[in-house]
């Protein structure tokens, strides 16, 4: 899967520095002045909307919805008509989650365990475990097994002739 940058809500929206070096302030163009307003126009403490959330995270609607329910730490408010608001550390948390899931390959039910604090658990739920060795028979039970199919291929062979 591509790397791309991971999309924030809370990315510095400031305006690009003039050519001619600044607004007449010293140290302008160096120093950025902290913006006021996160990157879609609202303030950086204020509730977005699920449509607000999916456009900037780049994650379909349907998905945070689900999300919601495999990660009981994400509990955005919700008002009249189930309408969903969500508070800058949801929108956090739905990062991480995309993070998690995403670009580190965790499972669902891994990052559940990653956010929850419990690391050991969450790396045998990562997608990528395939890589890890599979148990393999105790060396005992191979000529046993061997040997019984032996036995019943003799015995059917007597019996047809």
């Amino acid at each position: 899967m591509p790397d791309r940058p991971l999309p924030s809500l809370f990315d510095d929206a400031l305006p690009e520095p003039s050519a001619a070096g600044g607004s007449g302030r010293a140290g302008s163009a160096t120093a950025p002045m902290p913006a006021a307003e996160a990157a879609d126009g609202k303030a950086p403490d204020a509730l977005r909307t699920i449509g607000e959330v999916a456009t900037a995270l780049g994650i379909r609607q349907h998905v945070l919805r689900y999300w919601e329910e495999q990660f009981p730490m994400l509990r955005p408010l919700k008002r009249s008509g189930g309408r969903r608001y969500y508070r800058p550390a949801d929108v956090a948390m739905l990062e991480r989650i995309d993070r998690l899931v995403h670009r580190e390959g965790y499972t669902l039910r891994g990052a559940r365990l990653v956010l929850q604090g419990k690391g050991a658990e969450a790396a045998a739920e990562r997608a990528g475990a395939d890589d890890q060795p599979v148990a393999q028979p105790v060396a005992a039970e191979v000529p046993a097994n061997g040997e019984r199919l032996r036995a019943i291929r003799a015995r059917l062979a007597a019996a047809l002739g």
